[in-house]
């Protein structure tokens, strides 16, 4: 039996330069914490900080690693040291339960390892990159013979999004990952102290819709390559999604936003 599951790998940019270690590590423990708790309603998982400044985390379904990659970056509180996640999708013929993450030897944790170091190479260095496997093949699962396509294609979609989240103001981008959050341009105008017809500029002028539309898109995506590899799963991959992003939301609203 094969399960559909998701990889990131996190690390940071220029964290050794100064004196953030300490902080960054705190920090990075500080989101590893957040992450349990944003995953708990999406089944078992693994998540790990681990040599320093670098996070990995394995949950089920094909979007969750993205998903909590962009909501991580978008409340990512050090600019001048900024996160950077390798990704891979695909299929285990383990559980989750059985692997230690530690240790686990599989050709999607090679996947993100590898996008994640292609990423290191970087002068203008992305904040994701996915790696799809390709080394081993699976009748069952047709967008393998395309996995190289769909690479491909991903990578693009988040070129375009990462060059207009780069061209967002400070103010621009604080209103486009405030309505991630609260989904209201009104609940934005409030919490800023602002109108609505100001953080209605912001956020057209930011481009916020179009770097929300590409978050969305690609998470409809992942969502649809998992239910026709996994037809006959109880749970659907899109509930699996929405309540990902509702259990970050709710928490993000207590805890981020007071």
């Amino acid at each position: 039996m094969n399960y559909p599951i998701s990889i990131f790998i996190l690390d940071v940019s220029n964290s050794s330069s100064g004196d953030m270690g300490d902080e960054l590590t705190n920090y990075l423990d500080e989101l590893v914490n957040w992450v349990t708790i944003w995953s708990e309603k999406i089944g078992h998982f693994k998540v790990k900080h681990r040599a320093g400044d670098e996070i990995i985390f394995a949950g089920y379904g094909y979007s969750t690693a993205y998903i909590l990659a962009f909501f991580i970056s978008r409340i990512w509180k050090y600019p001048d040291h900024p996160p950077y996640f390798g990704l891979s999708f695909g299929d285990s013929d383990k559980e989750l339960e059985e692997v230690d993450i530690e240790k686990w030897i599989h050709p999607l944790i090679k996947q993100a390892r590898y996008a994640n170091d292609l990423l290191k190479e970087e002068q203008l260095r992305p904040l994701f990159k996915f790696e799809l496997d390709q080394f081993y093949q699976n009748q069952f699962f047709q967008y393998n013979q395309f996995r190289s396509e769909f690479e491909t294609l991903i990578n693009s979609l988040l070129s375009v999004q990462l060059i207009m989240m780069k061209g967002q103001t400070q103010i621009q981008e604080q209103v486009s990952t405030y309505y991630l959050i609260l989904e209201q341009q009104k609940a934005v105008a409030k919490l800023l102290g602002k109108t609505a017809p100001t953080i209605s500029s912001h956020y057209k002028k930011g481009k916020s819709e179009e770097i929300l539309s590409v978050f969305y898109i690609l998470i409809a995506t992942l969502d649809s390559l998992q239910e026709k590899s996994y037809v006959d799963h109880p749970v659907k991959p899109q509930a699996l999604s929405e309540s990902l992003m509702k259990s970050i939301r709710t928490h993000l609203k207590i805890n981020l936003i007071k």
